[in-house]
């Protein structure tokens, strides 16, 4: 078994000696692996469906980790039980519904130490509900794979200052792990809302509120492009060769 990229950067998050609970376990690789490596003494793995919980838990069998991880049929966390775990990991869905499961958690997440979450969509939504429910994000990453970029945080109990709005859409920058991604994913951002500023305008929509909020979008990138680029000192041009956008 060999963990994706996205999937070992997630796991590289999960503090060692940790319980782990997974959510939307799927095929329940996470765990096998930190099992495998002895960085977690158990897990739950956890799906809303009998399907892909089924199949998580036929590879544990194979692994010879039936003692140590425990398949759970569960909508989000409302099968764990308070004091069950130290981490809950949630990725690989929509930022919406992190957030609902998140919600869904309050009889047990006071007793977990840490969060590892990495939404699909609506990533500023998940970090505004962190703020809203007194966490703090110790830690953010992200990963490039197959032309798509994926973003991961921790956050642990804690008192957070407010985040800025690129902060909420982009991470706090001088705890990311992997600068360069970030600042190249940010460019190929800032490339596609300026080519559709200029659909807009050629349509005769410059004053329309989506070319607002297109102009928005553009202004933010760019300052946090800006702000990238100081952090991985190299002015003008990132490590991987690629111009940068200085606006």
């Amino acid at each position: 078994m060999q963990l994706s990229k996205r999937m070992q950067r997630l796991a590289s998050l999960v503090t060692e000696g940790n319980r782990l609970a997974d959510v939307g376990t799927d095929h329940g690789y996470v765990p096998i692996a930190l099992l495998r490596e002895k960085r977690i003494p158990s897990a739950v793995a956890m799906d809303v469906n009998q399907g892909p919980l089924a199949r998580a838990g036929e590879h544990i069998r194979e692994s010879g980790l039936s003692t140590y991880i425990e398949t759970r049929l569960s909508d989000g966390l409302l099968k764990l039980e308070a004091g069950e775990a130290d981490t809950v990991l949630v990725a690989g869905m929509g930022g919406m519904l992190i957030r609902r499961i998140l919600e869904g958690g309050g009889h047990c997440l006071h007793t977990v130490k840490e969060l590892i979450l990495q939404p699909q969509s609506d990533i500023h939504r998940v970090r505004e509900w962190l703020y809203e429910n007194g966490y703090q994000i110790t830690a953010e990453d992200i990963v490039e794979e197959d032309g798509k970029y994926y973003s991961m945080m921790r956050a642990v109990h804690g008192e957070e200052r407010k985040l800025r709005q690129a902060e909420l859409y982009y991470g706090k920058l001088d705890i990311q792990r992997s600068r360069e991604v970030l600042y190249s994913c940010l460019q190929e951002e800032l490339l596609r809302n300026r080519k559709v500023m200029e659909i807009l305008k050629q349509n005769g929509q410059a004053g329309t509120r989506r070319a607002a909020e297109v102009a928005e979008s553009i202004e933010r990138i760019s300052r946090c492009c800006q702000e990238a680029a100081v952090l991985i000192r190299t002015p003008g041009r990132a490590e991987n060769g690629k111009e940068v956008f200085l606006v």
